[in-house]
């Protein structure tokens, strides 16, 4: 095999239509563009969407929903993933190194969820009422 002799399988490219060359070819006299308008001129040029001057379908849909900046630098912790961080001392580093909580994170905050089966400290992650009761409860504590 050699670089220069590379060429496509039979049959996987289709030819380049060639318009404008007669009636006999099957794009003659408008080369498919229809007749008049903007959109048949050479350089005719519309914004993607526009549909001339009519209201766009874009801006005739309601807005919906809102997508928070905030949510990428705030995670949630169950108590069950607790045990998957090594050590006795939970901070946002242990977090983050044992896969917990995702890159980017910048506060994490620990909630009742799951069984927790070791004592843990918790120190700068924050914590729910109900989660901190089962960290004290599990022989942990919870450090501001």
């Amino acid at each position: 095999m050699r670089l220069n002799t590379l060429k496509p399988s039979p049959g996987s490219r289709r030819a380049r239509l060639r318009v404008g060359r007669g009636a006999s070819a099957g794009q003659g006299k408008t080369c498919g563009r229809g007749t008049k308008g903007q959109r048949a001129r050479k350089g005719g040029y519309h914004k993607v969407g526009f549909e001339g001057g009519q209201m766009p379908l874009q801006r005739r849909m309601p807005k919906v929903g809102f997508r928070s900046a905030i949510k990428y630098s705030r995670a949630e912790v169950r108590l069950d993933e607790l045990a998957k961080v090594d050590g006795a001392v939970v901070d946002l580093a242990a977090l983050l190194k044992a896969g917990v909580v995702p890159e980017g994170t910048e506060r994490a905050k620990v909630v009742l969820s799951g069984k927790l089966a070791r004592a843990v400290t918790l120190k700068g992650v924050a914590a729910t009422k109900g989660a901190r009761a089962a960290i004290e409860a599990a022989g942990g504590s919870v450090e501001a």
